[in-house]
């Protein structure tokens, strides 16, 4: 198992002073909302029993509020009706880095804190007094431009440190995605020059459409060597499309995010390496910090967590397994 780490130690000691304050203040039964970015997904339920963890050890009351799917047409709605119930604070991973920015500022506007978790708007540089979209108190998540580096790594290892490459990405806009690819081409440019990154490919979240856009690229560089699927459904999807191919084992598929299914795609030789993230300490540290604030603390304005990375060799192994996200 290879895992970061990157709580800084300011951080870690601050929530675990902000531990010893959810008794005194467990009377007053503050409401922590947490708004996913969509309610279906293995990461985000995973996020929930993280955060539910934190509110059930401090004494406050979580409301899990979100939207079917990863859209904020849909996310916005959901926000305004968590915001005319008037919670103590709001934890939300945005569905947009622009888009979310003027429905959020309505619960700033109201007093209600806003901490973004997994995703962020803006660039995700808060409380700096500069921009349109620095007032949210915290940005809590992975390090996807770290994570897109890790994911590099496992790719040019597999491959051999040689071959063609590409991205499959959901769309642009979506801040995390957005860092995972960069994070990707960076480490490429910068640790491995044998290996040539071919033109990104975007899926808008569709399977299928990850699974076409496979084939197309294959069509045109029957060289392929691998694949990066920054999330899981461009992962799986381009994975499908390298099984139709017939070229399973052969185009090698880094996967971001490890639902349970991935236990099976892992073992079938669907996927060869996923990058699991740990969402529930995301959870978990969005409470927490939700609560210090609350109780007249200061918080972090970032706070990083760690990734594990799970392939063939050690997806037996419970320190991994563990990582796997719950359904």
């Amino acid at each position: 198992m290879k895992r970061r780490s990157l709580l800084g130690a300011a951080a870690a000691a601050t929530l675990t002073l902000t531990l010893g304050l959810g008794a005194a203040h467990a009377q007053d039964k503050l409401t922590i909302a947490l708004i996913p970015g969509l309610t279906t997904d293995a990461f985000y339920i995973t996020m929930q029993k993280g955060a539910q963890a934190a509110a059930d050890a401090l004494g406050v009351e979580l409301v899990f509020q979100g939207a079917p799917d990863f859209n904020p047409v849909t996310q916005v709605p959901v926000l305004d009706a968590v915001i005319a119930r008037a919670p103590d604070a709001i934890l939300i991973a945005p569905t947009d880095t622009t888009q979310l920015i003027e429905p959020l500022r309505k619960a700033h506007d109201a007093g209600i804190p806003v901490i973004t978790v997994d995703t962020f708007i803006g660039t995700g540089q808060y409380q700096t007094g500069a921009g349109d979209a620095d007032f949210p108190l915290s940005y809590i998540a992975s390090d996807n431009v770290l994570g897109g580096k890790i994911a590099a790594r496992a790719l040019a290892a597999a491959i051999g440190g040689e071959g063609k490459v590409y991205v499959s990405n959901v769309k642009p806009g979506i801040s995390t995605t957005d860092q995972r690819e960069a994070g990707f081409k960076q480490a490429m440019a910068e640790e491995f020059p044998n290996i040539t990154v071919l033109e990104t490919q975007f899926n808008d979240n569709d399977a299928n459409k990850a699974a076409s856009q496979l084939q197309g690229v294959f069509a045109r560089e029957p060289d392929l060597k691998g694949v990066f699927g920054a999330n899981l459904f461009s992962a799986l999807g381009a994975a499908n499309g390298v099984q139709q191919a017939g070229k399973s084992g052969v185009i090698k598929v880094v996967a971001f995010d490890a639902p349970t299914s991935i236990v099976d795609n892992i073992n079938t030789g669907l996927v060869d390496v996923a990058i699991a993230q740990h969402p529930a300490e995301i959870g978990y540290y969005g409470v927490v910090s939700a609560v210090a604030h609350l109780t007249g603390n200061s918080i972090p304005v970032s706070i990083g967590t760690g990734f594990t990375i799970i392939d063939k060799a050690n997806i037996g192994d419970p320190d991994v397994a563990k990582y796997i996200y719950s359904d």
